[in-house]
């Protein structure tokens, strides 16, 4: 008998080795690769703004205000300008000309004699207050399809103070507090019209260090967890809206003369247009920066039509699964694991003609890395998450491939949570109301593609947190390799 039981356990005990050992060695590494772009020497690769030409030729700005080509074919650099203050966005216009984004205005920037080298430099607008706080940052330019341009304009830090000669009206009711907007449009969206006259778009915003445009044409802009603000967060940027963060609200028509920051917190929270995802703070995004459409037709990755952005603080990019619920967009933010090779600090990322993903990157004092890197597809599709969407019930998740039915079915591989993070002046929240939620039932697709997830408890208002186990493909010859998506929570079905 006690020979038996010895025999069994040690069957129980290979078998579980087994199974561990067995799984297949999947690795994000398989998949993509990363190269890192030789800089010029001398060169303080703090990456401000990167494009590509229509020629081909890849464009990059630095926050030391050099503006440089480099050829992909040859791997030789050129400049093309300097002297431009923080440059941090920029807008390819032709093979000779950009618009660029520096801290005191947008600028034309152009080759007029076709040597290689700009030689015009011009003012597109400068129409907004610049009181010289080390954190009065511009991003942009993005334009829509009828041709209007769209910037963003940073507050200021209380960190340190404002110069004594100033451009624009000063206004001290934004003072008090931690980022303030002591001249106009800080912490605003602007929209240039084609004949070239700034207006006030939309308000609310802290840092929103990044602009972009989704396959409907919606504007997406992100920003950056702080005070107003408990996590880092996506908006979908509407005219006239508010976004938040109230230090701008002085510049509102209409708005009444009192310090925005002392409103009540439940007046400000009844204005403001919340967030379309938040990123958890710390584990997940802690700086999101430049939102792209993925739109290369299947030369990136499987996930065309689909929106990326990087983040200043992980070394990998963040993929957005968005939704419209009631109306609205909200949805799902998923890591897009390429491999250890690539590093921290990823601020700005433009797709070059052959489908690679360049990645501008950035620490500026802060965290972060300096250079720049190209991350290119295999081709070989991997097990991943295409898509989350919500249900009456919980959600379903789309895969790539057709799952294995064991480890799809099994609720271990399921672990939930629900969360949300405080609107209020402080700097940061904590996640509040944090409760494990059950898994009630699981449900396969007959192709195996989507698994429907039954939840025990639904409610508005909280981002949830879905932690997957070891979910593999029908062939068991790849396993899942992005393993946690939130998915912000604002409405039901």
């Amino acid at each position: 008998m006690m020979k038996r039981l010895l025999f069994a356990i040690f069957c129980l005990f290979s078998c579980s080795i087994y199974a561990q050992t067995s799984l297949p060695a999947d690795s994000a590494a398989m998949y993509y690769e990363v190269e890192n772009i030789q800089l010029p020497d001398g060169l303080v690769a703090e990456t401000g703004a990167i494009g590509f030409m229509p020629d081909g030729r890849f464009v990059a700005c630095f926050h030391r205000g050099e503006v440089m080509m480099y050829n992909p074919k040859t791997k030789q650099w050129k400049r093309f300008a300097e002297g431009l203050h923080e440059p941090l966005g920029l807008l390819v216009v032709n093979n000779h000309e950009l618009l660029i984004m520096q801290r005191p205005e947008l600028t034309r920037v152009k080759d007029t004699n076709g040597d290689g080298e700009a030689d015009l430099y011009q003012t597109v607008t400068d129409d907004f207050g610049l009181s010289g706080n080390y954190h009065e940052f511009a991003f942009g330019p993005i334009a829509d399809k009828q041709g209007n341009l769209y910037i963003a304009l940073n507050l200021a830090s209380n960190g340190a103070g404002i110069r004594s000669e100033i451009r624009g009206t000063y206004d001290s009711l934004s003072r008090p507090g931690r980022m303030y907007s002591c001249v106009p449009y800080r912490g605003w969206v602007m929209r240039l019209d084609k004949q070239g006259k700034l207006h006030p778009y939309a308000v609310g915003f802290r840092s929103p260090n990044g602009l972009g445009f989704d396959a409907q044409g919606r504007l997406l802009v992100s920003d950056n967890q702080g005070d107003w603000l408990g996590t880092s967060k996506l908006y979908h940027v509407e005219e006239g809206k508010f976004y938040g963060h109230p230090a701008g609200l002085i510049w509102k028509k209409g708005f009444p003369r009192v310090v925005p920051i002392n409103l009540p917190v439940a007046q400000l929270d009844s204005m403001r247009t919340k967030e379309i995802v938040q990123f958890p703070h710390g584990y997940f995004a802690n700086s999101p920066t430049q939102p792209v459409l993925e739109n290369t037709q299947g030369k990136f990755s499987m996930f065309g039509g689909q929106m990326l952005i990087g983040d200043m603080d992980h070394k990998y990019l963040i993929r957005l699964m968005l939704e419209e619920v009631g109306g609205a967009l909200q949805g799902a933010c998923i890591p897009l694991e390429v491999g250890n090779k690539l590093r921290i600090g990823n601020n700005r990322l433009a797709f070059a003609p052959d489908g690679s993903l360049w990645v501008g990157q950035n620490d500026h004092g802060w965290v972060g890395a300096r250079g720049i890197q190209r991350i290119q597809w295999k081709g070989k599709k991997h097990l991943d998450i295409m898509a989350m969407n919500l249900t009456s019930t919980g959600f379903e998740l789309t895969f790539s491939k057709p799952l294995d039915a064991t480890s799809a079915m099994n609720l271990a591989n399921y672990q939930v949570k629900r969360f949300y993070y405080e609107y209020h002046q402080a700097y940061g929240s904590k996640q509040f109301d944090v409760k494990k939620i059950t898994v009630d039932k699981i449900t396969l697709s007959p192709d195996g593609l989507k698994v429907k997830i039954d939840l025990a408890d639904m409610q508005a208002g909280y981002v949830y947190e879905f932690r997957l186990g070891d979910i593999l493909s029908a062939r068991k010859d790849q396993k899942l390799i992005n393993k946690i998506v939130c998915y912000t929570l604002n409405r039901l079905k």
